[in-house]
């Protein structure tokens, strides 16, 4: 079971409940409702400057058994670049082994689908997985504890939040968030998530538990760090997830990501379909 969909799901809320304005430690803390609508437009204006970037990761996925050994481990080596704010992994190696010709062929049409699928859907709206928009994450989710710290030398705006039990949902993405409570650091500076640590904390049944029943305490985090002035990339995460299959298997891994070598980039117009990259050394 691939675990891609959790890692959508923390580029939702981290989408979705974004950060406060600069200001003194003593100065009152914003509304935070207002707030993310504001830093959602700040989003969309760095856009187009994150797309001039391609990075490379690293992801790790690890079956654990009911002793917590740990039984198998799969590795993807991926380049990943964006378009259109969507971001795009092409994948160049298999538990450290490149390609081979049949497969890199596969993984050329595949992306070449995602990037002509990218290329029409709106920025705010997941190329796979289910979405969830800013205004309905503010209605199914309670925001407590606001505060200011120092996070990795900066200053930072650290809340709480967990989804309301009384709340109504529509599809999977909303249902899952009544399950949900987290943390969220965010750069005061730059209006950006530093880091984020979600977790269940009840069990989810995904189709009333006939599909995947995800089991409480599940949990994932996610790191982001300044490239350069003012532009943020992702630099990992990592997450547990304890699961019931088809009422029948019971699994546990752990997955984990690191995200690294950034440079800059652009698309040839002519090549733009078959998401060819040239890269030059970053400035």
């Amino acid at each position: 079971m691939r675990l891609r969909p959790f890692a959508i799901l923390a580029g939702t809320f981290i989408a979705a409940v974004l950060s406060p304005a600069q200001g003194p430690a003593d100065a009152p803390l914003p509304d935070i409702r207002q707030l993310m609508h504001e830093v959602m437009n700040h989003q969309k204006e760095l856009e187009k400057v994150r797309e001039s970037y391609t990075y490379s990761s690293t992801q790790t996925v690890e079956d654990i058994d009911a002793k917590g050994s740990v039984t198998k481990t799969e590795t993807l080596e991926n380049d990943d670049f964006f378009v259109n704010g969507h971001a795009i992994e092409r994948i160049v190696k298999k538990n450290g082994q490149p390609l081979s010709e049949h497969d890199q062929q596969k993984e050329t049409e595949r992306i070449t689908k995602l990037v002509e699928k990218a290329q029409k859907t709106p920025a705010d709206q997941p190329l796979e997985g289910p979405s969830i928009t800013v205004s309905r994450v503010l209605d199914l989710m309670a925001v407590s504890n606001e505060r200011r710290v120092t996070y990795r030398g900066r200053p930072a705006i650290v809340f709480d939040f967990v989804g309301r039990k009384d709340a109504k949902t529509h599809g999977i993405a909303e249902d899952a968030s009544k399950k949900l409570k987290g943390t969220i650091w965010i750069d005061e500076a730059d209006r950006q998530v530093a880091h984020l640590e979600v977790s269940f904390d009840d069990n989810f049944h995904v189709a009333g538990g006939l599909v995947v029943n995800i089991q409480k305490g599940s949990n994932f985090r996610f790191d982001q760090a300044p490239v350069e002035e003012r532009l943020w990339l992702p630099t990992g995460g990592e997450g547990t997830v304890q699961a019931r299959v088809l009422l029948l298997k019971n699994m546990r891994q752990h997955f984990s990501e690191r995200d690294y070598a950034y440079k800059r980039f652009r698309v040839e117009t002519q090549q733009a379909k078959d998401a060819q990259i040239i890269t030059t050394t970053k400035d």
